[in-house]
């Protein structure tokens, strides 16, 4: 949680101390409950986890599901109103602002239905992710964008539904056509 929290005192410019980002971030203690309850659903203990998730919710305002895959130095912005379903992975070094979902789209679907965010992406306030899409490395989304399909690596989407934007996808074209 220490290698998180310095992730937070680098990426946000509010952060005062390491101090005050461990002791009021809703985004670390989020993740601290997570992690335990992580490791109860690991261990085949589905309702402690989901106990536990259920109150960290109620405590940072983020719920995220037990079955959720996380990485390191993750980083909730405010974070309240965010979601993250059972299936979703989060790489390391991702951003998340508040009212974040990464959702599924159909429930009857087997596998995984929710995202899977690479490394170093940033998602912006009240981005709908929705199904088993992958948000590229380092790429951005909007806020309020609703994204329904993969956005490649390096990329910016936006808007409902998310397009992507147009002197970044030029880029992206033009790099990995050179490598061809």
């Amino acid at each position: 949680m220490f290698q998180t929290a310095r992730a937070i005192l680098n990426r946000d410019p509010a952060a005062i101390n390491l101090r005050t980002v461990m002791l009021t971030h809703p985004g670390i203690h989020a993740l601290a409950w997570y992690r335990v309850a992580h490791y109860f659903e690991t261990h085949r203990l589905p309702l402690l986890a989901a106990l536990l998730s259920q109150h960290a919710a109620r405590r940072t305002g983020i719920l995220i599901h037990p079955a959720a895959q996380i990485g390191h130095r993750v980083f909730f912005d405010h974070g309240i109103g965010t979601v993250i379903g059972a299936t979703a992975v989060i790489e390391d070094d991702v951003t998340i602002l508040h009212g974040v979902t990464l959702g599924a789209r159909k429930t009857e679907q087997a596998g995984r239905r929710h995202p899977y965010v690479c490394r170093g992406a940033f998602i912006g306030a009240h981005a709908q992710l929705l199904g088993p899409i992958k948000i590229g490395a380092n790429s951005k989304i909007g806020a309020g964008a609703i994204v329904l399909d993969s956005v490649p690596a390096h990329v910016t989407a936006v808007g409902n539904p998310a397009h992507l934007v147009a002197t970044q996808l030029h880029a992206y074209h033009e790099a990995t056509s050179n490598q061809a």
